[in-house]
């Protein structure tokens, strides 16, 4: 039985034991500490360039004491959630129109596909030009970095939904707005909640460029602040803050997908 149990381990699209789970999951976790404490302390590499866990816990101790890890937490989280809702607010109905009416793809598909293959840095001496160096620039390298990766990836999910669906709604009596509604959309819900989650994370990688120029605070303005300096005990506590907010954030994403969508809840 133990043997058999070993096997549906590495056995494709089965389902294990929670706890083995948790087990696996916490284990890698600690692994990683580990050779993290076994590098730094056994001098196999510069403390200057990787500092021990103990030096970079007690600068971030000192950090939120003083208030200036909250601050640059605090401005970050602003830049990041006003450019994401905005790409969102405006890729979701894109998207889905893209992907379920061929003469909305036939005008947008040409420009979405010419821009998500720039990359946002290019742009960034264009924005400052048109926007200036406030907030509404970091907001633009944001909504820029997810928005049309948003709308290729919706109008996927779109495309994706069986034409049988939407004939069976006709054949049942349903009018055109019917079955959009109440049969395209409710559809659509489970993919487009998942790309949320994907281009969430996209979003906190282009952090560190949004906040490159010009600005007074923010991780990536604390990080690029600290790199000037050779500090990396400080690099390092803006990275875990903000691999800890997208975490943090994913994890929300998830929570609401499973709340507002009973019928494509996740295990």
């Amino acid at each position: 039985m133990a043997a058999v149990k070993r096997s549906e381990l590495f056995s494709p699209k089965v389902e294990i034991p929670r706890p083995v789970y948790v087990t696996v999951s916490v284990a890698t976790g600690i692994s990683m500490i580990l050779l993290w404490c076994i590098l730094s302390y056994g001098g196999l590499v510069r403390t200057d360039f990787l500092p021990p866990p103990h030096r970079v816990f007690t600068t971030a101790a000192d950090l939120i004491a003083s208030g200036t890890l909250l601050r640059h937490t605090q401005a970050s989280v602003i830049v990041i959630f006003s450019g994401f809702v905005l790409a969102s607010a405006m890729a979701i109905p894109l998207g889905i129109m893209m992907g379920s009416f061929r003469i909305v793809e036939a005008v947008v598909e040409p420009i979405t596909n010419f821009m998500r293959y720039l990359p946002v840095t290019a742009l960034i001496p264009l924005l400052i030009l048109w926007i200036g160096i406030g907030i509404e620039q970091k907001i633009a390298v944001i909504f820029l970095g997810t928005f049309f990766q948003q709308i290729i990836l919706i109008s996927d999910v779109s495309a994706r939904v069986s034409k049988d669906l939407i004939d069976s709604s006709y054949t049942l009596g349903a009018t055109r707005r019917q079955a959009v509604l109440r049969v395209l959309l409710p559809a659509t819900y489970p993919g487009v909640m998942d790309t949320l989650r994907v281009t969430m994370g996209w979003a906190w990688t282009y952090l560190v460029v949004a906040e490159l120029v010009a600005a007074q605070s923010g991780l990536g303005y604390m990080i690029l602040q600290a790199m000037r300096g050779l500090f990396t005990d400080v690099i390092f506590v803006g990275i875990l803050t903000i691999g800890l907010l997208g975490l943090i954030s994913d994890q929300v994403l998830k929570m609401l997908r499973n709340w507002l969508l009973p019928w494509a809840r996740e295990s």
